[in-house]
């Protein structure tokens, strides 16, 4: 008996009951993994392998065109996000203050709402050819010469526009957190404006450079308003075609794999550029950097640098939408609108909720377990981030199809009451993208906040009787409301502007802000798309406001 209840006891010691906070903690990881896990399972288990039809077709074509739109989006972004950080940083001009904030504007304009200005502005009924005409005297499109709009130049513009400030943002932080010493020494042997730029400050920068331009060339690459709209065929528009007009899912299920392998690309050579760069602080009490007043001619220059990528990236959609939008004020009450309104905001505050919630359950589980697998899958959880909306839509909605058609039969053979679908025939498909797409915004927010709370508090709660779900929402809830708030803020407007995923995953007839702006621009509707663009900036713009804040 005695020898009995020791196995017993050792067995308790090999094999421990996992806690709800270790099984939680796994089972939200799971989800979030598991539509990138669908996908590669789906690309290799094809329903009908069209794989050598895509490679001797259209894949050559959809993956050059990603690869130089993203190649050429990265290095724009990188020369004048740099740039411009570079100015505002190290000198002081006309306006230099406050472009410094204006700068982060263009994150407010989703890329394809600033394509649809673009073309409303250029186009040949638009007031720039219209000007041109009425000046010169021209009749038609045959007495001149004007550049092609929607192309993939027009794209790489736009998509420069809207993406250059996440480079900017970084390298400006970079070069804050620089010595002045350095600069003054590099003055003092003859080092020239260039010569500081190119042999100081650009090295010291790399790094933050290098990371604002890979988080582009993902942007790049996950984008589809903006290139579908130029008619620009990628690796994107290639997952719409191949499962929507060729009816292949596992097709697109192969496209998005070569996505997550561009992803994955990028992601490992910007880690292993940083890891083999190594900057170290010097002095003890480091000096910041003096800026240099301009003036003349150089001062004039120097605005016009900054100010110019201002204008293209925020000024001028916000223009073009605004004009429209005043003129159609009718739309402003328009039932479309308002459901697609009501839509927005029930969709992305659930989205925001559930995903802030699910991570502050994962990371204090975390940190409640002793167990090894949750620690190990929470870096995995940051996946969904780099992950288009368009690949995360093929592993969702294949498997949660699959799922809801199972529950519905189920639930009529039991009870003969069909509920009919309930996971994709609802917003619910497009809840969980979101939560998985912006998992990492959550999850981040939630582990900095947690880190910086004493493990004291806590514990002396624990001594005083309070249970582990007690300490969480009476220590560190209170004490991390401000990052909690930041994180549901980041989450839901970016659930906002999310396009991709909500087009594949809406239900039927169910608009959002996001697909209205899509849906009447591409019918050339452009005075009914105004306000709800107007409202999808309007949203981003208090995003921005709360970036900004922070990086004073």
């Amino acid at each position: 008996m005695v020898e009995r209840k020791t196995q017993e006891i050792s067995r308790e010691r090999v094999m421990p009951r996992p806690s709800p906070w270790t099984s939680g903690a796994v089972l939200i990881a799971a989800l979030v993994v598991g539509p990138v896990l669908a996908i590669v399972w789906m690309a290799f288990n094809p329903e009908e392998n069209v794989w050598p039809h895509l490679v001797s077709t259209t894949l050559p074509r959809y993956l050059g065109n990603t690869l130089i739109l993203g190649g050429a989006v990265a290095l724009l972004s990188a020369m004048v996000g740099a740039g411009a950080a570079w100015l505002v940083s190290m000198y002081r001009f006309p306006g230099s203050r406050v472009l410094q904030w204006l700068l982060l504007a263009p994150l407010a304009i989703p890329a394809y709402v600033g394509a649809y200005a673009l073309v409303d502005f250029l186009e040949y009924s638009g007031p720039v050819q219209t000007g041109l005409r009425t000046l010169f005297g021209w009749e038609n499109a045959r007495d001149y010469w004007f550049p092609e709009i929607r192309s993939r130049w027009a794209a790489v513009l736009v998509l420069t526009g809207a993406l250059f400030p996440y480079v900017y943002l970084l390298t400006r932080q970079a070069y804050r957190d620089q010595s002045g010493g350095v600069y003054e020494v590099a003055r003092a042997l003859g080092a020239g404006p260039f010569g500081r730029f190119f042999r100081v400050g650009l090295p010291l920068a790399r790094p933050a450079i290098a990371a604002g331009s890979a988080i582009v060339m993902m942007e790049t690459l996950a984008d589809f308003g903006t290139v579908d709209f130029f008619a620009v065929q990628t690796l994107t528009t290639g997952i719409f075609t191949t499962w929507l007009e060729m009816g292949n899912a596992g097709g697109a299920a192969q496209l998005a794999m070569v996505i997550l392998g561009l992803v994955l690309i990028l992601t490992t050579m910007e880690k292993v550029s940083r890891s083999r760069s190594r900057f170290y602080r010097l002095e003890r009490q480091q000096r910041p950097v003096e800026p240099i007043r301009l003036h003349g001619w150089q001062a004039a220059l120097a605005t016009s640098a900054c100010v110019v990528p201002f204008l293209i990236g925020f000024v001028l959609p916000v223009a073009v939408l605004g004009w429209h939008a005043l003129a159609n004020a009718e739309e402003w009450l328009s039932p479309g609108l308002l459901t697609a309104l009501r839509h927005t905001v029930v969709v992305g505050g659930s989205a925001a909720v559930v995903t802030v919630s699910a991570a502050l359950f994962l990371v204090y589980g975390v940190r409640m377990t002793r167990a090894s697998l949750p620690r190990k899958l929470l870096p995995v959880t940051t996946i969904g981030y780099a992950a288009p909306g368009a690949v995360l839509a093929v592993g969702i909605l294949i498997p949660l199809a699959t799922l809801d058609n199972f529950l519905a039969d189920t639930v009529l053979a039991v009870t003969g009451f069909d509920p009919g679908l309930i996971l994709t025939g609802t917003a619910f498909a497009m809840v969980y993208a979101y939560a998985v797409r912006f998992f990492a915004i959550a999850q981040g927010a939630a582990d900095a906040a947690m880190g910086r709370v004493s493990p004291n508090l806590p514990m002396a709660a624990r001594s005083l009787g309070r249970s582990a779900g007690g300490a969480l929402r009476e220590v560190y809830v209170p004490l991390i409301r401000g990052s909690v708030g930041t994180a549901l803020l980041l989450v839901f407007v970016d659930s906002v502007k999310e396009l991709p995923a909500t087009l594949l995953l809406r239900p039927f007839n169910y608009n959002t802000l996001a697909t209205r702006v899509y849906e009447k621009a591409s019918l050339e509707q452009i005075g009914e798309a105004a306000p709800a663009a107007i409202l999808v900036i309007l949203v981003g713009l208090i995003a921005v406001a709360f970036l900004a804040r922070a990086n004073r």
